[in-house]
């Protein structure tokens, strides 16, 4: 068997030869040119192989250092910010900087991400600059009032710059953070089968909540008074080296877990894979011959090779490949392909959206409910009363709260495996919400510790649900069109694809647009009631009408 090259291709559509009939199937264009064009590949990837367990935890891996270090934050930013002399005033601000960043931002790096031409893929490049970005807002957060502190010796200026450059490592991080998800959650997508990229959600949620509760575990311990402590200076130092020690390690594990193959690349094998489609339907299982009876070049364009005809066809848009990607990377025709994506994409984006907005309404207060509510300590009092060290106790409770959280989204994240046969995604979906609304229904309306510690496991429920349910009905969607394109009486081959680096993206944007929603919102609702009691209740109120957001508009998979 022997392959048509380049030329044989070339000289298949010259006018006036023998085979002259396929001359509107071909266009003689490089392969340079079809890549810069950026049009999707017509019958799409071929299949990865399958992976294995080793390599999808190695991949994994990363998820486990974000959540780390995410614990970590969520543990000590309210001391930290604090103790430089940062104004209540502007701490919602510090809240409300990143996601906005974020949700401007974050379709142009997963779209960006879907166009990479790097040799080492499309994915890992992104990856990598993010989390060095972590890494370096990390360090501002827990060691920026250290490194001031040498630096400037006047003390108002000191003040002020250990405020900004703390405040900056906070919204670094948080930028970072959020915006590395979508890469890597497009990078399983794209090396992975369709078998392991479940699989590969599944060890995602797994290594988070294992994660996150290593990092809560490691803030509450006292680290000031160990020998480490002593050795490093602080306990901030000593948790700033336990996680970029665990961030660096676990980043660069992630990055040589499973190959990439550069854009270039995929497109090669596309036009590999459509020359031996054309071969067959051609020669009737010959590859390369013809037969004698050749059909009208509009009927061999109608029957299998619409897409491929659209994708080469010699266009203005075509002969300006540059232009036309550039005008596609613009933030107003990003979000136009937000607005304009099917209905199925756009209800998941909001359903996310709903999700996220009980998840942190819950999440971003619940130290502070455990304080006031449920061990009814007073934050106001003066520090060394006993009310605020009873409320003191209630926020350490209230860690290890979040602790039991972290746990049961890890073990959750192994559950879903065994209930994803007989519920589907759709009713994982939905379990996830009304377990979520249910259980902090109870906590507000029966705040005890007991009870309340007991019912933390159904935060994990929601998260563990939140971080895979979603992703996997992207890559079912996905899946289902790229069928739907093989089948030649399919039209769908002639509209323009979307990158799962987009689509991803455009989920991670409900999680910014829901810590806006919640940052600027929730805050003035707990003033104008008067009780801390309303974010739990809030948060139960939003889950429940995300389940029947679910149950009417969410499409499940065939």
């Amino acid at each position: 068997m022997t392959l048509v090259t380049e030329e044989d291709r070339c000289q298949l559509a010259a006018p006036g030869s023998r085979d002259s009939s396929l001359e509107y199937s071909y266009d003689c264009r490089s392969k340079e040119d079809f890549v810069e064009s950026m049009e999707p590949a017509p019958f799409g990837l071929m299949e990865p192989p399958r992976r294995s367990r080793g390599r999808l935890l190695m991949h994994a891996t990363l998820m486990f250092g974000r959540e780390f270090c995410y614990a970590v934050e969520a543990a000590f930013v309210t001391p930290v910010l604090l103790s430089v002399g940062l104004p209540r005033s502007l701490y919602s601000l510090v809240w409300l900087l990143s996601p906005m960043l974020g949700f401007v931002l974050q379709p142009i790096v997963g779209s960006s991400s879907d166009r990479c031409r790097s040799r080492w893929g499309r994915r890992r490049p992104y990856i990598l600059a993010l989390g060095l970005l972590m890494l370096a807002g990390l360090t501002l957060f827990l060691n920026g009032d250290a490194v001031v502190s040498a630096i400037v010796k006047e003390r108002t200026l000191k003040r002020t710059s250990a405020i900004v450059v703390v405040m900056f490592g906070v919204v670094l991080f948080d930028f970072a953070a959020d915006f590395i998800d979508g890469p890597v959650k497009a990078y399983l997508f794209d090396v992975c089968s369709y078998q392991d990229k479940e699989r590969g959600l599944h060890y995602h949620a797994l290594l988070t909540g294992l994660g996150g509760a290593a990092g809560y575990l490691i803030g509450a311990m006292d680290w000031g008074h160990s020998a480490l402590g002593v050795l490093l200076g602080s306990e901030y130092q000593v948790i700033y080296f336990f996680s970029a020690l665990t961030l660096g390690i676990f980043l660069a594990v992630h990055l040589f877990s499973i190959p990439e193959s550069p854009l270039v690349q995929v497109v090669d094998s596309d036009l590999e894979a459509s020359m031996r489609l054309l071969g067959s339907h051609a020669s009737g299982g010959v590859y390369g011959a013809l037969p004698k009876d050749t059909p009208p070049s509009h009927e061999v364009r109608a029957r299998s090779f619409s897409a491929l005809g659209e994708a080469n066809a010699v266009t203005p848009s075509a002969k300006q490949p540059n232009k036309e990607a550039q005008k596609r990377m613009t933030l107003k025709s990003l979000l136009l392909t937000m607005l304009n994506m099917p209905n199925h994409y756009r209800c998941l984006c909001v359903s996310h959206l709903l999700g996220w907005t009980a998840f942190l309404c819950n999440m971003l207060f619940f130290t502070d409910f455990m304080g006031q509510i449920v061990y009814k300590g007073n934050p106001y009092a003066d520090h060394n009363s006993t009310a605020y060290l009873t409320y003191e106790r209630g926020v350490e409770v209230g860690c290890w709260g979040l602790c039991i959280n972290a746990v049961s989204s890890a073990l959750y994240s192994y559950v879903q495996r065994f209930l994803l046969p007989y519920i589907g995604l759709k009713g994982l979906y939905f379990t996830g919400y009304f377990v979520f609304g249910l259980g902090t229904s109870l906590i507000g309306l029966f705040p005890n510790i007991v009870s309340t510690l007991t019912l933390c496991a159904v935060f994990g429920v929601m998260s563990s649900t939140l971080y895979t349910v979603p992703f996997n009905l992207i890559s079912e969607y996905h899946r289902e069109e790229e069928e739907e394109k093989l089948k030649p009486e399919s039209e769908s081959g002639k509209q323009e694809g979307r990158g799962t680096g987009t689509d991803c993206a455009a989920l991670t944007c409900m999680v910014q647009l829901a810590q806006i929603i919640v940052g600027a919102g929730l805050g003035a609702l707990v003033n104008m009631v008067g009780s801390v009691i309303v974010v739990v209740l809030s948060a139960s109120t939003v889950s429940l009408v995300g389940c029947l957001f679910i149950v009417f508009f969410i499409r499940d998979v065939k």
